[in-house]
């Protein structure tokens, strides 16, 4: 499958789908090893520290520092790494609602990690947004 760089096209065939599960960020000194009783859905190395994404559970049972319990809502549309304005059109409706956004792209899809508690109302906006408007199309062309 081609990934899609039309934000129309993405806007159209984005199904937000919500994942099971609590999920944590948590931090652990650049130097040191991942330990062998999580897996990662995402590790991100920066100077400071590397950041893993982890179920709550497995964050408690290691006994690591955690913040932002969140759920992670996958957008199924396979969007292009360089599509333009994507996730501006997908967060600033959520950012409006006052939900926070953390937003992680990989090769075939986007993701969002939103406050747990506030998980289904993100979906329901997500679910719920209207096609692009067409003053909007023209301004991130």
């Amino acid at each position: 499958m081609t990934a899609e760089r039309d934000l129309t096209a993405l806007l159209q065939n984005m199904k937000p789908e919500l994942r099971l599960g609590i999920f944590v960020f948590c931090t652990i000194p650049p130097t040191a090893s991942i330990p062998g009783t999580v897996t990662p859905l995402l590790t991100f190395r920066e100077q400071e520290g590397t950041t893993l994404v982890i179920p709550l559970e497995e964050a408690e049972a290691a006994g690591l520092n955690h913040a932002f319990a969140s759920r992670l809502i996958t957008l199924t549309v396979h969007s292009a790494l360089d599509a333009v304005g994507f996730l501006a059109a997908i967060t600033a409706p959520l950012a409006e609602a006052g939900i926070s956004v953390n937003a992680v792209s990989a090769f075939h899809h986007d993701h969002l990690f939103v406050p747990a508690d506030r998980a289904d109302e993100a979906m329901a906006l997500l679910v719920g947004l209207p096609p692009l408007p067409l003053s909007k199309k023209a301004s991130m062309a």
